[in-house]
């Protein structure tokens, strides 16, 4: 039976267009939705061009009471019964009791290689440290921090003179390369970690 995809953006939704153009075919799954924190934002617009539904949860309104925004928005995802969320520049930390209601069927993408960097500002933290690499880990979300199982890692190298902007721009295709393919696993009922070569 097909698997139907739910898709959290904050932002202009690179990473969701790559999984809803992969998302066709003999894929096991078909996206059921966009859902952004924020209005107006330009991955709206492109999942409507793709033809999928687009929902803005905004958190503003919210103001401190996450509890709130996080039942409004779970109200309006499962609206469309997903049976997998994937996080793809979602820029909201999602409590326990969010996580729990989806526990083994979320996914989320890291501009890190977890456990290295969970956070913000992944790119420069690994240029500072001196690390010879750096890239982008999917796994599934647990109501820790960039902490659940790892499904899938790229690497680049760090070169000389990169700065947070070079690698990020040269980690960014491999995401879109790496995330739609521990999707298609992940909806196959296939769990086994993969390093993207």
């Amino acid at each position: 039976m097909t698997k139907r995809v739910a898709i959290l953006i904050s932002g202009g939704g690179s990473n969701m267009v790559a999984l809803a153009k992969s998302m066709t075919g003999d894929h096991p799954a078909r996206p059921c939705v966009v859902v952004s924190n924020v209005p107006h934002v330009k991955g709206l617009e492109r999942a409507e061009v793709l033809g999928i539904p687009a929902v803005c949860v905004d958190h503003r309104p919210f103001g401190a009471d996450r509890a709130a925004f996080e039942r409004a928005l779970h109200e309006t995802v499962e609206g469309y019964a997903p049976d997998i969320i994937c996080l793809a520049g979602f820029m909201r930390i999602l409590t326990g009791a969010f996580v729990g209601k989806w526990a083994g069927r979320m996914l989320n993408i890291h501009p890190s290689l977890l456990p290295n960097y969970k956070g913000l500002n992944t790119h420069a933290r690994a240029i500072e440290a001196g690390d010879a690499e750096a890239g982008c880990t999917v796994h599934e979300v647990t109501p820790e921090l960039d902490d659940g199982p790892i499904l899938g890692q790229a690497r680049v190298p760090i070169i000389p003179g990169d700065t947070p902007e070079t690698l990020a721009a040269r980690i960014l295709p491999l995401e879109h390369q790496l995330y739609p393919e521990v999707l298609h696993r992940f909806a196959s009922g296939d769990r086994t970690p993969m390093l993207l070569s």
